[in-house]
């Protein structure tokens, strides 16, 4: 399929995160660009995998402005300004975060969190509702806007979690392990939210980490894998990008999952237990 790139809209750059003498991630560089697709609003869907404990949680966290990288630095399209190429330096609150928890406010109905992920919009009371009314008909939740979190399903409670977080961030949404402990029919309901996510603005960009390498190599057009880097002949002991796989090079982004698909898959697998 026919594509092309222009702005950078994430560009890390040199990133180490230590707690004390102990480096967790070291050396992690990668830039991703507006991905342009004739005749449709195409977002960015990149994936981090990874064997457990090799940094993609403290990554998100770096990249969420949640903790202060010890070097490097994490730079997003400011979308603020007129000019395209202006960049910012993110800070908590750029990139919205959601956690394996779909954490909530316990004393708000959805309709309540939603307005309240908005009170830093300049905008009428008419226009948030308006605004509010249209995600919750998109996703499915028109039914549940007077209920509580603890009213809410599994699937429910993860959409709200991220349109509060869409609504409050922008552009940039970065979920840990969206599919864990999810049934199929919730799986379903991920994969429809991504799509909803990135078939609305051209600069919606996913970025989201999980251990089912097949639902990586099927939603994602960019996929990174995260482990320890073999330094004469030994592993160490930090985590880094250890391969990238750009799914639009190898045109297999934006199709059905099928053979190729499977070939990535056992690649990356591969990439993973050596590292």
């Amino acid at each position: 399929m026919s594509y092309s790139t222009e702005n950078t809209l994430l560009y890390v750059n040199d990133l180490s995160v230590a707690y004390g003498d102990k480096t967790v991630i070291k050396d992690i560089n990668f830039v991703e660009k507006d991905v342009i697709r004739e005749g449709s609003i195409t977002g960015q869907v990149i994936a981090f995998v990874g064997r457990s404990g090799r940094g993609k949680s403290t990554l998100f966290k770096a990249m969420t402005g949640l903790i202060k990288p010890t070097t490097g630095k994490i730079l997003i399209a400011d979308t603020a300004t007129e000019s395209e190429n202006d960049a910012k330096e993110v800070r908590e609150g750029d990139i919205g975060f959601v956690d394996q928890k779909y954490t909530l406010f316990r004393n708000k109905t959805v309709y309540q969190a939603l307005l309240f992920a908005l009170r830093k919009k300049e905008m009428s009371k008419e226009e948030k509702h308006d605004i509010i009314m249209s995600y919750l008909a998109d996703w499915g939740l028109e039914k549940a806007k007077d209920q509580y979190p603890c009213e809410l399903s599994g699937g429910q409670r993860q959409r709200t979690a991220v349109i509060e977080q869409i609504l409050c961030s922008g552009h940039y949404m970065v979920l840990d392990e969206p599919f864990s402990g999810l049934d199929v029919g919730n799986i379903e309901d991920v994969k429809n939210a991504f799509n909803l996510i990135t078939s609305t603005h051209e600069f919606n960009t996913i970025i989201y980490s999980t251990h089912d390498i097949e639902l990586a190599v099927e939603l994602a057009d960019s996929i990174y894998v995260i482990g320890y880097p073999t330094i004469d002949g030994k592993l160490g002991d930090y985590g880094t990008i250890v391969k990238h796989v750009d799914m639009k090079e190898l045109d297999l982004a934006w199709k059905d999952f099928g053979l190729d698909h499977i070939e990535v898959v056992k690649q990356i697998k591969a990439t993973m237990l050596n590292s």
